[in-house]
């Protein structure tokens, strides 16, 4: 399958990507010899993605932050346990990818309610169709027979900003202003890397065409 990865820029830095793979790698040996199944850890992963919509919801940026928290990092670990039990099954693959479509949008929803009364609504309703395009163009694209994970703003960097907006209001009176800020920058940015998306798989198809034109 042909990628669309190269030459892609992140706002989270490689390196601070594969620091953070490699802790988690370590603490999923522990739910390995602790015989967690990978489908179990995914639904947890779910219920914490829930707890932390609630949370938002009610405006309690530290238990938000925890609980985002813990859904990421289970959503690696039930990848890593099924790699390393050797588990890994078509039914886990869209199991996992559901729920966490579920679990993002749990996040989104929650600060919806926070801000049902407010302009700041619409950010969180931009900010939910830009991460589901997201995920979306990308199962599209691989579905056409492309990998591609570029982009500006994937989940590991949408997570990021609302744990951090949350880890800010935990120790200054600003929750309002930092969930803004971060819906702001998510609406933004993954509407965008949707769009990149969407324009690499045209760019890859258009070379593909001239490769092809060239061998005839």
């Amino acid at each position: 399958m042909p990628t669309l990865e190269r030459n892609s820029f992140r706002f989270l830095p490689p390196f601070l990507i594969a620091g953070a793979l490699h802790l988690i790698d370590k603490i999923g040996l522990v739910f390995v010899r602790l015989k967690f199944t990978p489908n179990t850890l995914t639904v947890m992963g779910l219920l914490a993605g829930l707890a932390a919509g609630l949370l938002f919801g009610l405006a309690r940026p530290l238990g938000a932050c925890l609980a985002l928290l813990l859904s990421g990092v289970l959503d690696v670990i039930d990848g890593l346990v099924a790699a390393k039990t050797n588990t890994k099954s078509r039914y886990g693959a869209i199991l996992d990818s559901t729920l966490d479509r579920y679990s993002e949008s749990f996040l989104y929803m929650g600060l919806a309610f926070h801000f049902r009364t407010h302009w700041a609504l619409w950010l969180a309703v931009l900010a939910f169709l830009g991460s589901m395009m997201v995920s979306y163009t990308r199962a599209r694209a691989e579905g056409l027979g492309f990998g591609c994970k570029i982009g500006l703003m994937q989940r590991a960097e949408r997570l990021t900003l609302l744990g951090l907006a949350a880890l800010l209001s935990t120790i200054f009176p600003i929750f309002d202003a930092a969930m803004i800020a971060a819906l702001g920058l998510i609406a933004l940015f993954s509407n965008i890397t949707a769009l990149q998306r969407t324009m690499s798989v045209r760019s890859a198809e258009l070379q593909m065409m001239k490769r092809k034109d060239v061998r005839n």
